[in-house]
């Protein structure tokens, strides 16, 4: 019996991309809302991610937020299965490796991709764990979501022709090889050069690779496609393989971002474009550009209030004007409170807790505020002087938390997830900020104007969101009322609906559904010189 074209259990796909942030994502994403919109039960998969940004499942494993997402577009609960190896980049060009949802140590990246690798017993990851012995971990974790699901949609990482990593590849053509997955490629048509991409990644396949590699996708095309057809079928004759899909550019689509500060907001979640206020100012938000932030999606549900303006800054005089100051999550509190120190943000961030103006810590930046770090797990830089702006202290553990809490704040309820080392104790002189409902203390404090918590997510909760706003644009003296129906749980769908729509109008879904259900195409021509 089959659904769509799609038979029960079993057909599979991976999305690969000419270069990093070609779309893959969003791609993964859009065809696993199109899949899910037919009925079809559909699951994301990335065998390895490199991500700070990272989300706790329902049995308290951490996986990347990208693959979070696409099981929400998916419609299904997110499981360690769907993302099994995750990098987390630290200091000293080493990366912490979670496997399964745990983290299993550091290696550095010539000890995970290259020969070798860092032995047990001193924090780092066995050598047993680097990166070609994962394959079968990998191909079991994508053989249990295919048993479960009609569909499983894999996502590559960076560009399949790194043919420095082929030899050990897990995420690209070595999990299409072992799993026998039709391949499709998308290129970023808006940095130009999309045509010669397609082609050099095709020929610099090896011959069995490239009988994998059944089409491409074009995406973030602006213009009239009718101007791009020469070259699709230029394309198809050279290489012979077909386009499937001319993707348009889409603006504000808000959608989770694996890394970096091209952060997803771009100005508002839901466009580029902030909403007016739904009372009579704005609220201006800076974030603190700290190193190796994680989890920066932590302020998408502020930009998401109509009247809410989001900016990231690294200069003091950038705080000026802002009503509300975070100190985001980061991978390095020790290596952030350095940085604040040096970019004199510090300073700035204490002259507004003295004046009464808000501030907010999340998770990293809860740790910054108190007043001794005790670290011999992350920098092992032993103890450090906070920021001195909340009475707690922190020692970092070497276990990690992760877990999915809820509770109450400000009168309403609020869920969250943790992922963190540090352990903070409360000390007098504050009050607590996240509480169970008969108001003992589940976790972070306050103390005047200054919050902090560990919980990542909480503003996604409405109606605590709306409170804090209204509370910080009392101490903050401006005349800024929250929007009463901004729903973020709501605008998340429509952004995945609008992924969904990218593919049901602009790809050839017919081709899409062959490929998942009969996998890849015979006959597909070798393009040399290729390689080895």
């Amino acid at each position: 019996m089959s659904i769509a074209g799609v038979p029960r259990r079993g057909g599979g796909l991976l999305v690969a991309g000419t270069t990093s942030d070609a779309g893959k994502s969003v791609v993964t994403a859009g065809i696993c809302r199109w899949l899910a919109r037919k009925g079809v039960s559909v699951a994301p998969f990335k065998a390895q991610n490199m991500s700070l940004n990272s989300f706790v499942t329902r049995e308290g494993a951490e996986i990347g937020r990208a693959q979070a997402m696409q099981a929400q577009a998916a419609r299904t609960e997110p499981s360690a299965l769907m993302n099994p190896v995750l990098l987390k980049p630290g200091g000293d060009r080493t990366s912490q490796v979670v496997l399964l949802g745990k983290p299993v140590g550091e290696m550095s990246a010539r000890g995970y991709f290259g020969p070798g690798g860092a032995a047990g017993g001193d924090g780092r990851a066995p050598a047993a764990n680097r990166r070609g012995a994962l394959l079968p971990v990998v191909t079991d974790c994508y053989e249990q979501l295919r048993a479960r699901y009609d569909a499983v949609v894999c996502e590559g990482a960076g560009s399949p022709a790194e043919i420095n990593l082929r030899r050990d590849d897990i995420v690209n053509m070595g999990l299409a090889r072992a799993a026998g997955l039709p391949v499709v490629v998308v290129g970023d048509i808006d940095r130009g050069g999309v045509f010669a991409s397609f082609f050099g990644t095709t020929a610099l396949l090896s011959r069995e690779d490239q009988a994998l590699l059944a089409g491409y996708l074009v995406n973030k095309f602006r213009g009239d496609v009718s101007l791009l057809e020469p070259g699709l079928d230029t394309l198809r004759g050279l290489t012979g393989r077909q386009v499937l899909g001319v993707l348009p550019y889409a603006h504000g689509l808000g959608i989770d971002e694996e890394d970096g500060l091209r952060v997803s907001l771009r100005g508002s979640v839901r466009e580029s474009v902030v909403a007016p206020p739904h009372g009579e100012d704005v609220l201006r938000v800076a974030v603190a550009a700290v190193p190796l932030m994680s989890n920066f999606t932590d302020v998408d549900a502020l930009a998401a209030e109509p009247g809410v303006v989001v900016r990231f800054v690294d200069r003091p005089e950038e705080l000026a004007d802002a009503d509300l100051v975070v100190l985001p999550g980061t991978r390095g509190t020790v290596r952030a409170l350095a940085w604040l120190r040096e970019r004199g943000l510090a300073g700035a961030v204490a002259r507004r807790a003295a004046e009464g103006r808000p501030v907010l810590g999340i998770c990293g930046g809860y740790q910054l505020l108190g007043t001794r770090i005790e670290d011999e797990v992350e920098s092992r830089a032993g103890t450090v002087e906070g920021l001195g702006l909340l009475p707690l202290t922190v020692r970092f553990a070497a276990d990690k938390t992760l877990a999915r809490p809820s509770g109450r704040a400000l009168g309403e309820p609020v869920a969250g997830y943790e992922i963190h080392h540090g352990v903070a104790a409360v000390g007098d002189g504050a009050e607590p900020f996240l509480t169970d409902a008969a108001g003992r203390p589940l976790d972070g404090c306050r103390a005047g104007s200054v919050w902090g918590t560990h919980w990542h997510g909480s503003l996604e909760s409405d109606g605590f969101r709306r409170a804090f706003l209204r509370r910080v644009a009392r101490d903050a003296g401006r005349r800024f009322t929250p929007a009463p129906d901004t729903r973020f749980g709501e605008l998340r769908e429509e952004q995945l609906d609008r992924l969904g729509d990218l593919i049901e109008e602009h790809a050839d879904t017919g081709a899409l559904l062959r490929l998942i259900e009969e996998g890849p195409p015979a006959g597909l021509p070798f393009l040399p010189p290729g390689t080895a």
